[in-house]
C-alpha cells in the first residue's frame, strides 16, 4: 500500500529524491546532537511528506477520493459498487485516500469537505456491510488562508459466516528471549508479571511450564474487530465467541527456541504456510544462540520478516539502543539486504504495516515491554493494518482448483474420533466430502469421509484453500496417519514417488557432501530422512558449492508433485515397485549440522 505520509520505500531507492532527502538530512543533522545525526541516518522516517502518491490502480484495495460530498442517489450506488469491488480486492479490506486525485495529486479538502466526505464514505461502508476507521489525517500545503488535509480510511467489512480475514505468523527468536510471553501479553489482554505468569497458558506439556521453555509448536489467536479494536481471551470469551466477532484474525504460531528443537522450527515454518515472521530478540542479551540461524530460515523460505526487540524495561537505553543498532548491522549485510525501519509512533507502525507487505526489503523494528506494555499498541496498530499477501483473485485461483489438505498433525478426541490439523493447500472441503488419504507404507490411499471441521476452535462448515483447520474423520484408524500425508479429492490421481531430484547449494559444512549421507529433508509438511544415492557431475560438495542431487526416502513414499511416468529413474535403480523419480526440482540446504550427519533442505 502506499502511504499519504511518507514511504519507507523511497529511502532504499537509489534515485535522485533520496540522495537529496539523505543529503538534507545529513546537513540539517550537522546543528544537531551526534545521536540524533546517526539515528537519521539509520533509519527510513516517514517525514518526507511527497507532493503526490502513485497513479490509482485499477485493481487492488486501495482508492482515490478527491471529494465525496452530497453525491445524487445514482452516484452513490456506484460508489457503494465500487467500494464492494475494493473489499473483495482486499478479501475484505480496502483503503480510501481522501482528498487524493486519480493521478495521487495530494489535494487535500477543506474541514468542512473532510467531513461531509467522511460521513459519505460511512453511509457507504454501511450499505455494504462494513466500517470505516481514520487512520490518520495530516494537512497539505495549499495556497489558501483555510487550511487543506488528507485522510486515509480503513475500510473492513464486518463478519460474515466465519469467513474472516486470517493471517498467520510464525514467531521466532532465541530460547529466553520471550516470545510465548510476548503471545500471552497479547492474547490474553493482560500484562505479564516479570516471571512469566503470561505465557502459562500457551504452554502444551509439563516440561515447558517446569522450564519456561516451549519445545512444541502452539497456535494461538488474535482478532480484531471492523472497527480496529482489539478482541482476544480477555474479557472471558472463547475462542468461538472471538471467531465470531473478528473481522480479522492474526493467527501466531509459537515456535521452539532451542537448538535441540530445531527440527520442530523448521518443521512449523516449512508446513504451517505463515504469512509473515516475527523474530523476537531480547534487547538485554542482543543477538545470541538460535537467533541468526531463525533469521536465516525465514529468509531461505522467503517469509517476510520483522523483528521485535522485548525486554526494554529491564536494560538501560543505551542498552536497547545498542541491540537495535547490532539488528541494523546484520540486516544490511549483502546476504540480507534489508532496510531497517524503527517504529516509534503510531504513524510510523501505519506506514510500516503498509510497506512491509509491499516491499520485501523493508524490515520494521519495535522495542516494547511485555511488563510494563511500553509500545505494546505500536504492535497492535501494526497488526490491525498488516494487508495480506494474496489477492482475491489469487485465492479464487486456488479454490477451484481440485481439493488437497496437508496433514500436520493427528489426534484422538474422545467422543469424535480421529481428527488431523493442517492447512488447506488448494480447493474447497465441506462436510461430509469423501477423500483419499496417503500415502500408506505400501503407498496405497485409502478412502474417507470428512465428518466436521473446526477453525479455530469453533465450528466450520466450508473451508477454503490457504486456511487452516482440524478435520473430524470419525472412526478411521489412527494408526494409518501420520504427518506428511495429503488427503485429496479421488479425481487427482495422487502418484507417489521414492526418489527425487533436487539442485542444492551447501551453505556450510564441515567436511564434504558425497553419496552415501542421510539427511532430513523438509518440503512443505514433509520431513523424513533421505539417502543421497548420486551427484551429478560431482564425486563430492563443499562449502558454497552447487549440484543435482539424487535423493531416496528411506521409510516411507510421498506424493508427487506431479504425476510421473514410470521408469524416469537413474539406470541401475532398483526398488520393490517401479522407480519414479519427481523431475528436476530446485531445493537448497538451509542448515548442516555440525556432526555432518544430517542437512535441512527446501524448495527454492
Amino acid at each position: 500500500m502506499d502511504s499519504l505520509f511518507g514511504t519507507a520505500a523511497a529511502a532504499q531507492k537509489s534515485g535522485s529524491s533520496a540522495a537529496n532527502n539523505g543529503a538534507a538530512g545529513r546537513k540539517n543533522a550537522k546543528n544537531g546532537s551526534k545521536k540524533c545525526k546517526n539515528r537519521s541516518a539509520r533509519y527510513p522516517k516517514a517525514s518526507n511528506n511527497p507532493p503526490y502518491l502513485p497513479p490509482e490502480a485499477e485493481e487492488g484495495n486501495i482508492e482515490y477520493k478527491l471529494k465525496l460530498v452530497d453525491p445524487t442517489q445514482y452516484r452513490f450506488e456506484h460508489l457503494a459498487t465500487q467500494m464492494k469491488w475494493r473489499l473483495q480486492e482486499g478479501r475484505g479490506e480496502a483503503v480510501y485516500q481522501i482528498g487524493v486525485e486519480d493521478n495521487g495529486l495530494l489535494v487535500g479538502l477543506t474541514e468542512e469537505d473532510m467531513k461531509a466526505s467522511l460521513k459519505t464514505l460511512r453511509r457507504m461502508a454501511e450499505r455494504v456491510g462494513a466500517d470505516i476507521t481514520v487512520l490518520r489525517e495530516r494537512e497539505v500545503d495549499y495556497d489558501s488562508d483555510e487550511p487543506h488535509r488528507i485522510a486515509e480510511v480503513l475500510i473492513r467489512k464486518v463478519p460474515d459466516d466465519q469467513q474472516f480475514l486470517d493471517l498467520r505468523v510464525a514467531v521466532l527468536g532465541n530460547v529466553d528471549s520471550g516470545k510465548s510471553t510476548l503471545l500471552g501479553v497479547l492474547t490474553q489482554g493482560e500484562l505479564d508479571n516479570g516471571r512469566g505468569r503470561a505465557r502459562l497458558n500457551l504452554f502444551r506439556h509439563l516440561h515447558e511450564i517446569q522450564t519456561g521453555r516451549t519445545s512444541s509448536i502452539s497456535i494461538e489467536i488474535l482478532g480484531f474487530d471492523s472497527k480496529g479494536e482489539v478482541v482476544n481471551y480477555s474479557e472471558s470469551r472463547t475462542a468461538e465467541e472471538i471467531c465470531e466477532s473478528a473481522s480479522k484474525m492474526i493467527t501466531f504460531i509459537d515456535l521452539a527456541g532451542h537448538h535441540k528443537y530445531l527440527k520442530t522450527t523448521i518443521f512449523g515454518l516449512t508446513s504451517y504456510c505463515p504469512d509473515f515472521a516475527m523474530l523476537v530478540v531480547s534487547a538485554n542479551t542482543g543477538i545470541a544462540g538460535t537467533t541468526r540461524e531463525h533469521l536465516g530460515l525465514a529468509m531461505a523460505l522467503k517469509v517476510p520478516i520483522f523483528i521485535v526487540v522485548s525486554k526494554v524495561d529491564l536494560c538501560a537505553k543505551g542498552t536497547v539502543e545498542r541491540t537495535v543498532r547490532q539488528l541494523e548491522r546484520i540486516l544490511k549485510q549483502p546476504g540480507c539486504n534489508k532496510v531497517p525501519m524503527l517504529v516509534s509512533s503510531t504513524d510510523d507502525a501505519v506506514t510500516a504495516a503498509q510497506k512491509f507487505a509491499q516491499s520485501p526489503s523493508i524490515t520494521p523494528i519495535f522495542t516494547l515491554s511485555s511488563v510494563s506494555g511500553e509500545s505494546l499498541d505500536l504492535l497492535k496498530v501494526f497488526f490491525n493494518i498488516l494487508p495480506p499477501l494474496s489477492n482475491s483473485k489469487e485465492q479464487e485461483e486456488l479454490m477451484q482448483q481440485l481439493t488437497e489438505f496437508q496433514v500436520d498433525e493427528i489426534y484422538t478426541v474422545p467422543d469424535v474420533g480421529t481428527v488431523v490439523g493442517g492447512t488447506l493447500y488448494s480447493g474447497i472441503c465441506r462436510e461430509g466430502e469423501q477423500l483419499v488419504v496417503g500415502p500408506t507404507d505400501d503407498g496405497e490411499f485409502r478412502e474417507l469421509t470428512v465428518c466436521s471441521i473446526q477453525r479455530n476452535r469453533s465450528g466450520c462448515r466450508v473451508l477454503r484453500a490457504g486456511q487452516a483447520a482440524t478435520l473430524a474423520l470419525g472412526d478411521f484408524d489412527r494408526s494409518l496417519l501420520r504427518k506428511g500425508m495429503v488427503m485429496v479429492s479421488p479425481e487427482m490421481n495422487p502418484t507417489i514417488c521414492w526418489r527425487f531430484e533436487a539442485e542444492i547449494v551447501l551453505l556450510f559444512h564441515a567436511k564434504t557432501f558425497h553419496k552415501g549421507f542421510q539427511v532430513t529433508v523438509h518440503v512443505g509438511n514433509v520431513r523424513q530422512t533421505a539417502t543421497v544415492e548420486a551427484l551429478q557431475g560431482k564425486d563430492e560438495l563443499r562449502t558454497g558449492e552447487k549440484a543435482v542431487v539424487r535423493f531416496k526416502f528411506i521409510k516411507h513414499p510421498r506424493v508427487s508433485p506431479v504425476k510421473l511416468e514410470h521408469g524416469r529413474g537413474f539406470s541401475g535403480a532398483s526398488s520393490h515397485r517401479p522407480p519414479l523419480v519427481v523431475p528436476l526440482t530446485r531445493f537448497t540446504v538451509i542448515q548442516t549440522s555440525l556432526d555432518s550427519t544430517e542437512e535441512h533442505c527446501r524448495p527454492l
